[in-house]
């Protein structure tokens, strides 16, 4: 099914589905002045082409270090390596890149012993990986649950490029209750209170506080899942950049109201802002970069990778 099959009404829910992942469908119909059996059905057949609402934690907010892997690897052993990553329950998501010889690795650490583990030890004793470099993300501009390819249907607000302050905050605590939540809201994010309720033993009122605490407090998002390639938009790519220090926070913050980007973070390393951006054409990249990248102050340099291929995402790293 390609894109011409989508029409208006299903970016329109799309983006009320971006507001609010688990607005009931009763909500849906009047945001959209639609009868609520249309938004049921149309809702439904987004499901059937691979929608998917995804909670997700913040890891931040658990406190979590979050990591941004690069590897190239012979060409060969590419798509074995990759698939070896997207079974750790550490990453987030994996995806190939650079005529299939790079990937690149979300990956959420607790403690150094964990990161260590994986930098020091697994991956350089990894056959066919010829270099790694790791980047921890210092701070999160938009896209705060490190989703580098969820499509983003409506412009930013300052609701969300307010996620990520900067500003150091005490670890949520979470009890069985809240890591039940998780569990089954990765699985799928509009599950009902009725399952929820079922699933942590806890009455629907309890888990309804329970799942208002962790939105309030940044620790839990629902993330839009869709292929973008259904609504037109063939050419997914991350952009890493150099920016001058004093204009690195300018740059990130207006990076995250541009649409076509759906992930920007600085990070350690040679390239200290790194982006994920989804465009329809190589043209599209193109005018990107020529007419909202290059007039920024402060850009050094610019490197681009096309993705190839996505083997995980919005796969979170459960606490």
């Amino acid at each position: 099914m390609d894109s011409g099959a989508l029409n208006d009404l299903d970016h329109r829910l799309l983006e009320a589905l971006q507001l609010d992942g688990r607005a009931p469908f009763s909500h849906l119909a009047r945001q959209l002045d639609l009868s609520e059996r249309t938004v049921a059905r149309r809702y439904q057949r987004l499901r059937g082409l691979g929608l998917r609402i995804v909670g997700q934690p913040d890891p931040a907010r658990l406190g979590l270090v979050r990591w941004l892997l690069r590897l190239h690897c012979t060409p060969d052993a590419a798509g074995t390596i990759a698939a070896a990553l997207a079974r750790r329950p550490d990453t987030s998501w994996v995806t190939l890149a650079s005529g299939g010889t790079e990937l690149y690795c979300a990956v959420n650490t607790r403690t150094a012993d964990e990161r260590n583990a994986l930098l020091l030890q697994k991956l350089p004793r990894t056959p066919h990986v010829l270099s790694v470099s790791a980047h921890c993300m210092m701070r999160i501009f938009v896209g705060a649950t490190s989703t580098w390819h969820a499509t983003r249907f409506r412009p930013a607000t300052p609701a969300d490029l307010a996620v990520d302050s900067g500003t150091p905050r005490t670890p949520l605590a979470l009890d069985d209750t809240d890591r039940t939540l998780f569990t089954e809201l990765a699985r799928h994010g509009r599950v009902t209170l009725p399952e929820l309720s079922k699933a942590t033993g806890r009455s629907p009122s309890s888990v309804q506080r329970h799942l208002d605490r962790l939105r309030a407090e940044g620790a839990l998002h629902l993330s839009v899942d869709f292929d973008p390639q259904l609504l037109g938009y063939h050419m997914s790519t991350q952009l890493w950049l150099n920016v001058a220090p004093a204009h690195l926070r300018t740059v990130g913050e207006t990076l995250a109201t541009h649409p076509a980007i759906a992930f920007a973070a600085a990070i350690t390393g040679t390239s200290n802002l790194v982006a994920s951006g989804v465009f329809r054409t190589p043209a599209d990249l193109y005018d990107y970069i020529d007419r909202q990248i290059g007039p920024l102050p402060g850009i050094q340099s610019i490197e681009t990778a096309p993705t190839l291929r996505e083997v995980k995402r919005l796969a979170p790293a459960l606490p």
